[in-house]
């Protein structure tokens, strides 16, 4: 069963990301803050569910959820800062898109660059340990997955819509045939 809240606050925000290891396309962020009660049976690290499921849950959290925001940064800032800082800013984008301002955030992972005012803490598998880090993992994931599947019309040749931008043999494969777009990450290694 996963765990309301680390401080025992209201208003802790939960924080994860999304596509940190892809090869094209923005890093996305959310931050959420649920009720207490707020408890489905199936919510998990987004990676712990199926698509079906994670689209149902992302409806639920929107719909309950006492605050939400999901946030991105985009392959030229990736290219720009760093994958690991873009994920930062979308991050604090998140955060600064929230309706209410959170009095601590709980962040999936082991780094975070502090947001300015309000403390945090970092948790290793935060993700399958707290119920808010685990709806920001769905939100991240399944706001992401929407905006690969966009740009799949626009590309369909990498097959986004099945891997996301991530490294499949597919998306290399198709790198290699048509080259990389402006959508891809040129700071990374793409073949």
């Amino acid at each position: 069963m996963l765990l309301s809240s680390y401080t025992g606050q209201a208003l802790e925000a939960g924080i994860d990301e999304a596509g940190r290891g892809c090869l094209a396309g923005p890093v996305f962020a959310a931050a959420v803050i649920l009720p207490p009660d707020f408890a489905p049976a199936y919510l998990n690290d987004s990676k712990q569910m199926t698509a079906k499921r994670r689209e149902h849950m992302r409806g639920e959290i929107c719909r309950e959820a006492i605050a939400w925001a999901v946030a991105e940064a985009s392959p030229d800032e990736i290219a720009s800062i760093n994958i690991a800082q873009a994920s930062y800013l979308a991050m604090h984008r998140a955060v600064s898109a929230l309706p209410v301002v959170p009095t601590h955030l709980l962040v999936d992972g082991n780094r975070f660059k502090p947001y300015a005012g309000i403390e945090h803490t970092c948790m290793i598998g935060g993700d399958g340990r707290f119920r808010h880090i685990a709806a920001a993992s769905v939100l991240a994931k399944t706001f992401r997955d929407e905006r690969m599947r966009e740009l799949a019309a626009e590309y369909p040749q990498y097959h986004w819509e099945q891997n996301a931008g991530y490294p499949t043999v597919q998306h290399r494969d198709a790198i290699r045939k048509h080259g990389p777009t402006e959508h891809h990450r040129m700071g990374f290694r793409l073949l």
